[in-house]
């Protein structure tokens, strides 16, 4: 799902709030071979500049994707200028990129775990095996979980 406007903030009733990052809406995803991708929303290949990105992906369990935002912190606020100056590095440039401004996934959505498809899944329902997961795998930076809630007071705020 894509981020949208709306003119009215209040949070139907049965819907889920996550905030707007300011990054790069990426696919991430791992085989049950082993190959991995990181795939930005319009298909690009985003591994080659986030090495440090692809190993965070390596740690996903055999056949399991992740709707998940691209994004770089700098001095306590997200740099998507940064970001976009890490596209273009590749091999050692990228390597020293990732040091100097190491990229996170932040998690919003599972879309497959273990195999299984949770597409046809309610987003509750995947949201828990999210939870679930990164318990489970002991995900940690450059992974985190996107704040999500179901409380239209919390969501104004």
């Amino acid at each position: 799902m894509r981020a949208v406007p709306v003119n009215d903030p209040a949070l139907p009733a049965g819907w889920a709030a996550q905030p707007k990052w300011d990054g790069y809406r990426t696919l991430a995803g791992r085989w049950a071979d082993g190959r991995v991708a990181v795939r930005s929303r319009n298909g690009s290949d985003l591994a080659r500049a986030f090495p440090e990105i692809e190993e965070a992906v390596r740690r996903l369990p055999d056949d399991t994707a992740i709707d998940c935002e691209l994004i770089v912190w700098e001095a306590g606020r997200l740099a998507f200028e940064r970001l976009q100056q890490r596209m273009h590095h590749r091999g050692a440039a990228a390597a020293r990129a990732a040091v100097e401004f190491p990229a996170h996934l932040v998690a919003f959505d599972l879309l497959r775990v273990h195999g299984r498809d949770l597409t046809g899944r309610s987003f509750s329902e995947r949201h828990g095996a999210l939870e679930a997961l990164f318990l489970e795998e002991g995900l940690s930076a450059p992974w985190s979980l996107c704040p999500t809630t179901t409380d239209p007071e919390r969501a104004a705020a």
